[in-house]
């Protein structure tokens, strides 16, 4: 009888201990996937860090190049179109490109319309004021167009 107690002891330790170690092994593993979580959102945190301090940077460069393009109208000298070049390869190799929006369809997340002009058809850009980048797909400053508005369709406003 004393062997039956002992046994009926082990098999209720066993059970207590695989229990346990399933409890051990459940903790470990919330354990973990909040460590890769913490870790992943760390990572989302530094790019996003990145991003906006690369963002504001440029933010304050791009009317530097706006005035370099500026001053090219009206000097023409080669150095001048050297500091536009590497400028543009600078933006470039930071992942910023220029919107094109000239001749295209007037999107207000891509641009400010800063003028209504007499045009062909409606709502079309005509003119470029100032350019819009974006850099990795985000808009980081819109463009500010001349929009087109057709002659009749003036014509029956002023009616």
């Amino acid at each position: 009888m004393d062997n039956n107690k002992q046994k009926d002891k082990k098999v209720l330790e066993i059970a207590k201990l695989k229990k346990d170690l399933e409890d051990y092994k459940n903790c470990y593993l919330r354990a973990l996937a909040d460590y890769r979580n913490l870790e992943k959102r760390i990572i989302e945190e530094k790019e996003q860090l990145i991003f906006q301090a690369k963002k504001n940077l440029f933010l304050k460069l791009l009317p530097v190049l706006d005035n370099i393009e500026k001053a090219e109208i009206f000097i023409k000298d080669e150095g001048l179109k050297m500091i536009k070049n590497s400028f543009f390869q600078l933006l470039k190799s930071e992942g910023i490109e220029e919107i094109e929006v000239l001749g295209k369809e007037f999107d207000p997340y891509l641009a400010e319309a800063v003028e209504v002009v007499e045009g062909e058809r409606d709502n079309v850009v005509v003119e470029v004021v100032r350019k819009g980048y974006k850099i990795n797909n985000k808009i980081l400053r819109v463009a500010q167009v001349k929009v087109s508005k057709s002659k009749r369709n003036i014509k029956k406003e002023a009616k």
